[in-house]
């Protein structure tokens, strides 16, 4: 399980105190927005594919998680883009 969570939530090695207060953020986060991790991956996997209609992607280069701010749970994401593809025709 924590293998899926570092998947969405990276943890940045800065030391053990620095490992477990964003582990603890990370097990705050996910209990907070209550997904499973299927429900995770499913996510990842939609939001991937709406991106993908509009641009090459590089899979190996994508970094989603949820992170908590001031005004509640937020969506970040980093998605490396090949290219963009062709505009598409309104309403495709």
């Amino acid at each position: 399980m924590m293998n899926l969570l570092e998947r969405f939530f990276p943890v940045h090695r800065g030391g053990s105190k620095e490992d477990a207060k964003s582990r603890l953020k990370i097990l705050l986060v996910h209990d907070q927005v209550d997904l499973t991790p299927s429900q995770m991956d499913a996510m990842r996997a939609e939001i991937l594919a709406v991106v993908a209609r509009y641009a090459e992607i590089e899979p190996t280069k994508v970094d989603l998680r949820l992170e908590r701010g001031d005004d509640g749970i937020n969506l970040i994401s980093s998605v490396a883009v090949r290219r963009v593809n062709a505009r598409l025709a309104v309403g495709s």
